[in-house]
């Protein structure tokens, strides 16, 4: 058996299965569990390496070869893969506690499956190929059936069609620029290409007006999932890139540009946050801002590049999905979600409202929440960087809390006999709980990612050393 068949192969199979033949009721328990067993899976078994269980010997091998191309999965890819794998389990068993229809479990499944296959197929080119096809899967996702697509789907579809030939050209530029490194004219064309494939893929300013939009018309569980998903895989991909070809990290340049799409991501989604009078869109624009944290920590050029951004990566996952579930809850009474229609919900769903406004200080950097560590360490590599970067940035995480302020204000905002109640299920009751417990517990006690922290640079051979 290899990696590849049990971590690509195998959940894309199980949710053809989910979407074609489970009942309805099950699919999102049946793909939670498989989720999970796969994380576990990734903790327990080496890949590559040889494991005794008694007398009998198991020994998972690290590739595969699949028309022409390899798909890779070595033993650095373990923590990645739990990572990836646990947090989809996450976002699975919580889908069932909204009574989600089969076919996210499914679609979610196989979009997954299509990205871990971007991290592992050879040449690794290809992966832009896997990420297009990942996004047109989540088309269903996104677009009820007999309804026609909004303005948001169309144009997530565009930009993420559109980064894909930017990219393959790229590759193929560099490719010359390797040969022939004095050539400035194509240095400029290649670097000009890759980074607007990129921008579309990050969703850079300004290529990121179908976030906002897609979480007005799209249910805000299914946009949550896409905008964790998606970037963390495109993350991986993009530090591949900077692996790859040293002398683009390398490039005073480059990296000034890199910090400065960044920075302008992290304003602009802060200031427009907190002008919003749609609560979902300032979970479009928080997302925003803390992709333009990653983007910032690439360009820094500091040797602990690696650990920063993966310290952003795997909060962002547990943060999305608490907010997105509380969201969801409360869109089923209050459909629009603009703030006069939120108005006192606290008192109807306090368990919801607490996760949400949890989720959302998260993400600002709140102390003891799970998003606090990252922050940190961003700060400390930042302060060394420039104090002008550190202003904006801090300018735009300010902008965020303002509109964590106004909203809490709001849902606690209820006429003085209105009384307090639990409507959320017993189930939403318990996902919620274990949610912000979890953020509490990064918060706290962040040594408890250090297991996961310690092998993921292992997958980049010149990037951080």
């Amino acid at each position: 058996m290899s990696a590849p068949l049990i971590w690509i192969l195998l959940p894309f199979l199980a949710g053809a299965l989910i979407l074609f033949f489970l009942p309805e009721k099950y699919s999102s328990i049946a793909g939670g569990t498989l989720a999970a067993l796969l994380s576990l899976a990734a903790l327990i078994f080496p890949i590559d390496t040889a494991l005794l269980i008694g007398s009998l010997s198991i020994k998972i091998s690290a590739s595969v070869a699949f028309f022409g191309r390899s798909f890779v999965l070595t033993a650095a890819d373990g923590a990645l893969l739990s990572m990836i794998y646990g947090v989809a389990a996450f976002w699975l068993i919580c889908a069932y506690a909204l009574d989600f229809e089969k076919r996210f479990a499914a679609l979610s499944l196989m979009i997954v499956a299509l990205l871990t296959a971007s991290i592992a197929v050879e040449p690794f080119l290809y992966a832009s190929l896997l990420l297009e096809m990942a996004a047109m899967l989540a088309v269903p996702l996104l677009v009820p059936v007999y309804q026609k697509a909004g303005r948001g789907v169309v144009r997530f579809l565009v930009y993420q069609t559109l980064a894909m030939p930017f990219i393959l050209f790229s590759g193929w530029a560099l490719a010359g620029v390797e040969a022939n490194p004095g050539d400035f004219g194509a240095t400029l064309q290649s670097g000009a290409m890759l980074g607007l494939g990129f921008a579309f893929l990050f969703g850079v300013f300004p290529f990121y007006n179908w976030i906002p939009l897609l979480l007005e018309e799209v249910s805000p569980y299914v946009v949550g999932f896409l905008l964790w998903s998606l970037t963390a895989f495109t993350t991986i991909f993009a530090l591949g890139f900077l692996d790859r070809y040293a002398w683009i990290s390398a490039s005073p340049q480059i990296s000034s540009a890199i910090v400065f799409s960044g920075t302008v991501m992290v304003v602009s989604g802060g200031v427009f946050a907190s002008m919003q009078k749609h609560i979902g869109r300032m979970m479009g624009y928080a997302a925003i801002l803390e992709t333009g944290l990653i983007v910032l920590a690439m360009g820094l050029r500091s040797p602990r590049v690696v650990d920063v951004i993966f310290l952003l990566l795997i909060p962002r996952g547990l943060e999305l999905v608490v907010w997105a579930f509380a969201l969801s809850i409360i869109k089923r009474q209050a459909y629009s979600l603009r703030l006069s229609e939120v108005r006192g919900l606290a008192r109807k769903y306090p368990l919801a409202v607490s996760a949400l406004i949890a989720a959302h200080l998260s993400v600002t950097g709140f102390p003891l929440l799970a998003g606090f560590p990252s922050r940190l360490a961003l700060w400390q590599e930042l302060a060394g960087y420039s104090l002008t970067v550190s202003f904006w940035v801090f300018l735009g995480v300010f902008g965020l809390l303002v509109a964590a302020t106004r909203a809490l204000a709001v849902f606690v905002m209820a006429d003085e006999n209105a009384s307090w109640g639990i409507n959320e299920s017993w189930a939403q009751i318990i996902m919620l709980s274990l949610g912000v417990a979890g953020l509490f517990a990064i918060g706290i006690f962040p040594q408890i990612l250090q297991p996961l922290l310690a092998d993921l640079p292992a997958l980049f051979l010149h990037l951080g050393r």
